[in-house]
């Protein structure tokens, strides 16, 4: 049974970590960020470990930490390396993993490859993280258009923020994906909260 998720989103800063922390503390998955693109020394990695509380995940150390906080082709192309799909291996665990994924789909991470080559490559489910605002509607869905166009399946979609019925109402009848939650703005981010926060999401072990 494939017990891999990959956490995509429809915008760079749409709440992906936050919504892979409460992912990884009700699963209590393991979890892995295959690349970071600069902030080394605040890494999603780091951020995720801080926010948890399960003793059971291990947080996988990522295959790629490239120096600045740039498209991961850029950063990798300054650091003097060349990242290809291919060349990123799943960690070994028999846990389920939360995998996160840098930017969004279109995201480059060589000349010819982009975050949405990634998906297949590592056989992971696709969860997709979009948030409410002004043109949120044209990016989920240009997002779920192009993963349609490669065959890239989606278990559904996670709201992270304010909620808008309409719009999320739009979408899932648009689409067919289900809704997977709704995640509230919250107040602060703390074991506490992410924990708490598990139940706005319908997603089981």
């Amino acid at each position: 049974m494939n017990n891999t998720y990959f956490i995509t989103g429809i915008g760079t800063g749409i709440g992906k970590t936050i919504v892979s922390a409460i992912l990884t503390q009700k699963l209590a998955s393991d979890y892995w960020k295959p690349i970071q693109s600069g902030d080394l020394e605040q890494s999603d990695s780091l951020s995720i470990k801080d926010l948890i509380s399960n003793t059971k995940t291990v947080i996988h150390p990522e295959q790629y930490r490239l120096s600045q906080p740039l498209s991961p082709h850029l950063s990798a192309r300054l650091d003097g390396i060349e990242i290809k799909t291919q060349d990123l291996k799943l960690p070994a665990t028999k846990n389920q993993l939360i995998i996160e994924g840098a930017g969004g789909l279109m995201v480059p991470i060589n000349e010819k490859e982009l975050i949405l080559d990634l998906i297949p490559v590592l056989n992971a489910k696709l969860i997709i993280v979009s948030q409410n605002y002004l043109g949120s509607i044209n990016h989920t869905l240009l997002s779920l258009e192009v993963l349609k166009s490669r065959n890239i399946q989606v278990q559904g979609i996670i709201f992270n923020g304010e909620a808008n019925k309409e719009s999320e109402s739009y979408i899932a009848n648009y689409t067919g994906i289900p809704i997977l939650g709704n995640i509230p703005k919250l107040a602060r981010l703390d074991k506490k909260s992410i924990a708490e926060a598990g139940k706005f999401i319908q997603l089981s072990k």
